[in-house]
């Protein structure tokens, strides 16, 4: 969807949706992703698992694009979650290639593309529940934004470690490949903690950009927290 520099659809102002093309360039990604990663996974249980929050995020995205369109940067921020989350379901998180090339580079102790799916399970919410409480709350860019969009990362991260341990009582040995531990007692923790800095560290960098894509919507009354 095409849109001018200042667009007011419904309720929601959002300054810049994505283009037309870039829009529909987007869904492709992410439609070709689902396809290429669903042909002949490592197993099929994980890879459903793993790419069910693409399989649900999707239709309530297209959904409620005509009435609330979301800005550039978040839909792309999606898109490079809904890859991320679809590579590691080919693969499973603990038997990545890229994972192994990084293990194999840099001499590291074991495969680290889970590391690096929590660390985006914090980047890329961080942006979705900035924009949410900007365009739907009173709240405004300042310290309190910062805490609570933290806050908001951290629990997701929490709800979804409660997920990996329904599937280990559930299924026991089967969720092996969906929880890749990779025999790391601490790996909850770590996925928690890495998912903490993918949000403080989107929320440094990506904050100002986010206030202009949203446009009229940001009102600056901190002109020290203005960027957060």
């Amino acid at each position: 969807m095409a849109a001018d520099e200042h667009t007011s659809i419904g309720h929601h102002p959002v300054a810049h949706p994505p283009s037309g093309l870039s829009g529909r360039l987007a869904l492709a990604v992410v439609l070709a992703a689902l396809v290429v990663s669903g042909l002949a996974p490592t197993e099929r249980g994980t890879w459903l698992l793993e790419v069910v929050w693409v399989l649900i995020a999707l239709p309530i995205v297209l959904l409620t694009w005509r009435r609330f369109p979301l800005t550039a940067l978040l839909t792309w921020l999606l898109v490079l979650h809904a890859v991320v989350l679809c590579y590691g379901g080919h693969y499973t998180y603990a038997e990545t290639p890229l994972g192994d090339w990084a293990r194999d580079t840099f001499d590291l102790a074991r495969n680290h593309y889970d590391r690096l799916g929590h660390f985006v399970q914090g980047f890329v919410p961080a942006i979705a529940v900035r924009e949410l409480l900007l365009r739907l709350t009173p709240l405004r860019p300042g310290g309190w934004l910062f805490t609570l969009v933290t806050a908001v990362c951290l629990a997701i991260s929490a709800c979804f470690e409660f997920v990996e341990w329904g599937a280990a009582v559930v299924l026991g040995s089967g969720a092996d490949a969906f929880l890749a531990t990779q025999g790391d007692e601490w790996d909850t923790q770590w996925d928690m903690f890495v998912c903490l800095i993918g949000a403080v560290l989107s929320l440094l960098v990506l904050s100002r950009w986010h206030n202009r894509q949203l446009g009229d919507r940001i009102h600056r009354t901190d002109p020290v927290l203005v960027g957060l």
